[in-house]
């Protein structure tokens, strides 16, 4: 049996999906465990590209078992429209290969809408909010007021729930944001049209993973976002409202009893991110547009083009810290293959001094990148499967980078498509 959590390093869109894909078949369980569908996972296989913005990415290993985690927050119509998706390119999606936990919290229509008109209020001061209701939803379960999936199977007990949930909402809609009334019964048609399809699907996750584990069944665990996204330990308030770290996979997955065997940090071979907050070393004009189309940088879920900088060991030296990593996946290698140089951040400048340490959040705006400057390879290396086969300048890049981060390299990915791999 083997327990395994694959976890984004930065500011997430680092290639996590494409791991998860990749390693599936090594596990029976594969679990998302935290966030919603304001991230997406981008696959490459058989079934072609998809983008997962719910579904774990073991949902095309026709053996594996995957489970939506007690830590994530589910978009009923989104999630019908994910799986409708699949299915009409031939992935099987069963009650039996995905399963739901009762305890996770269902988006509602008004969830969004709180997201957008906050974002409006806030103005030029805005987080950079996906808008699709992730921080209402995570607000309303700390509040005590969201209602669970397991809620769909007690109808009386769900129109009590929802009845007091609206009459708050409607409350702060109208004094906050000046907004007409929310149907009661528009809301609970919607909750009945999107919620019966997965009624099947939802279950006590707990009790899966223990039985998975009782049986010496191996698992993984699926994050979202990266670790500068965490809301305890990420550039807060720029962050996202989960936990990514895995430590909380086991539990936002719902056993949380369960003892990681390893931790895959996913690392981006350059730096993106998407939405608002510091971000050291931002590359503008034609040196990021051509990194950013070279990449394919635009986000899964919402399709913004991504932020873009240099490899930052500052950022991801923090990370792998922050996640407990004990190797590395280092992705989009490729991309860098056109280049003559390549920059990498060895360090901060902070008031006159160079740091190495990644400083509290309010601190990043004043940091300036410190660079060491590395030879490019400016040769095609998508058809390589063997380290020693890469040109000398990109084993040299690697070997710097896992020096430098002092964690282990395991893979280098040099390509979208599931065996591009070294």
């Amino acid at each position: 049996m083997a327990i395994c959590a694959i976890v984004g390093i930065n500011w997430g869109d680092e290639g996590k999906g494409r791991m998860v894909d990749y390693l599936a078949d090594r596990y029976d369980v594969v679990v998302r465990y935290q966030g919603g569908n304001n991230a997406g996972h981008t696959v490459i296989n058989e079934y072609g590209k998809s983008a997962l913005n719910l579904l774990p990415s073991g949902i095309f290993r026709k053996e594996t078992v995957n489970l939506l985690g007690v830590g994530t927050v589910i978009d009923l119509k989104h999630l019908n429209e994910e799986i409708d998706r699949l299915r009409q390119r031939g992935v099987s999606i069963t009650p039996e290969n995905l399963r739901i936990s009762e305890r996770a919290m269902i988006v509602l229509p008004f969830h969004p809408l709180q997201d957008k008109l906050e974002e409006q209020r806030l103005g030029k001061d805005s987080y950079g909010s996906t808008l699709r209701g992730i921080s209402p939803i995570y607000g309303d379960k700390y509040m005590k007021k969201a209602i669970q999936m397991g809620d769909l199977k007690y109808p009386e007990t769900l129109r009590h729930h929802l009845k007091k949930l609206i009459d708050w909402k409607n409350a702060v809609f109208s004094q906050a944001y000046g907004q007409p009334p929310i149907s009661f019964d528009e809301t609970m048609e919607w909750i009945e049209t999107y919620g019966a399809p997965l009624i099947p699907h939802i279950c006590d996750t707990g009790k899966v993973l223990k039985e998975a584990q009782a049986s010496g069944k191996s698992i993984l665990f699926e994050a979202q976002l990266g670790a500068l996204r965490d809301i305890d330990y990420g550039i807060y308030p720029f962050s996202s409202s989960s936990s990514p770290l895995a430590s909380y996979a086991p539990i936002g997955g719902g056993l949380p009893s369960i003892k990681l065997d390893e931790v895959v940090g996913v690392v981006k071979a350059y730096s993106t991110c998407v939405g608002e907050g510091p971000f050291v070393g931002e590359l503008s004009g034609d040196i990021a547009a051509n990194l950013r189309e070279a990449g394919g940088e635009y986000g899964a879920a919402t399709g913004r083009p991504r932020r873009i900088a240099w490899m930052d060991l500052v950022a991801t030296r923090h990370g792998i810290e922050l996640q407990g990593a004990t190797k590395i996946a280092l992705t989009k290698m490729d991309v860098l293959s056109y280049l003559d140089e390549i920059p990498v951040c060895v360090g901060y400048r902070l008031h006159g001094e160079v740091t190495r340490e990644f400083p509290f959040t309010p601190e990043l705006a004043a940091c300036e990148p410190v660079y060491e400057i590395l030879p490019g390879w400016k040769t095609d290396i998508t058809d390589v499967r063997e380290f020693s086969k890469l040109p000398k300048a990109a084993q040299e890049y690697v070997l710097f980078l896992e020096k430098n981060l002092g964690c282990p390299i395991a893979y280098v990915s040099v390509g979208a498509e599931r065996d591009q791999i070294i």
